[in-house]
């Protein structure tokens, strides 16, 4: 009885060696083995900037934007020489727009955080009394790289005031922007568009403000809107938006309405670039 159960053991023992020999398995310690368990234990590899900028843009249904190019080595605005230009849109041949951000009024933590993810560049022309019950708002999205520049103390249409008054709306914001974001304007944008020589005359009493900032086209709720023609952006255009929420757009977002904008841009084959890059 015993050396029958030996046999039976022993022939059980071999039924499953020849099992594993045929199974295809690999043996420890073999090269594909190692190759197994280190692809096993490898960390994943880490999104690439590229990988990163596409999946934020499609977080926030946008089309991807093309970065912006290499900014001109001499910038295409002529300033500094006594002249203050006004400046609707820059020369260039490149497929580019500019982004603009006036008064301040909207201050909505979820237009912060899609700026935060889509790394766009714009600037911000803000008025005092629009900003002054919150002017931390601004802080992140300036330092995201976004820059602040003078848009008057209280917003009013210069053209119907004097070269006085005039200095005191356009320098004295001049100062506070100054010593609230750390950093003087060197942009001016004139409330409504309108300005006259007088306008000129503050701006360059000021002191450090180069150049007035006017615009090709305005951004409404769903639509962009355009003084050409054409109906559409021609390279170097500025465009006009506002810090506007559901009370002036008629309940949307002021995420929705950029979303907008930014998805007509995309559209046309156009990019975004920085505007103080070239002015």
């Amino acid at each position: 009885m015993r050396a029958h159960r030996g046999k039976t053991a022993l022939l059980l023992l071999l039924g499953l060696l020849f099992t594993a020999g045929c199974s295809g398995g690999t043996p420890a310690g073999s090269p594909a083995s190692r190759d197994a368990t280190t692809a096993a234990t490898s960390p994943a590899a880490k999104p690439s900037p590229a990988d990163d900028r596409a999946a934020a843009f499609r977080k926030w249904g946008i089309p991807l934007l093309p970065p912006p190019p290499a900014p001109p080595a001499v910038k295409p605005i002529r300033t500094g020489d006594g002249k203050i230009p006004a400046v609707s849109d820059i020369p260039t041949t490149q497929k580019i727009v500019f982004l603009t951000f006036d008064d301040g009024a909207e201050k909505d933590p979820k237009f912060v955080a899609m700026m935060r993810d889509l790394k766009i560049p714009f600037t911000m022309f803000l008025t005092d009394d629009i900003i002054k019950n919150d002017y931390g708002f601004f802080r992140p999205l300036q330092a995201l790289g976004n820059s602040i520049q003078n848009h008057t103390l209280s917003h009013p249409d210069l053209h119907t005031k004097s070269l006085a008054q005039q200095k005191h709306e356009i320098c004295t914001q001049q100062t506070k922007l100054t010593q609230e974001y750390g950093t003087a304007p060197g942009l001016f944008r004139p409330p409504y568009g309108n300005y006259n020589d007088a306008t000129r005359a503050a701006v360059k009493s000021c002191g450090g403000l180069r150049a007035m900032i006017l615009w090709r086209e305005s951004m409404q709720i769903k639509k962009v809107q355009f003084q050409r023609p054409d109906k559409k952006f021609h390279p170097g255009d500025i465009i006009l938006a506002h810090f506007r929420g559901p009370s002036q757009l008629k309940g949307e977002t002021m995420t929705v309405m950029t979303a907008n904008l930014l998805r007509q841009i995309a559209s046309q084959g156009f990019t975004l670039a920085r505007l103080e890059d070239y002015v």
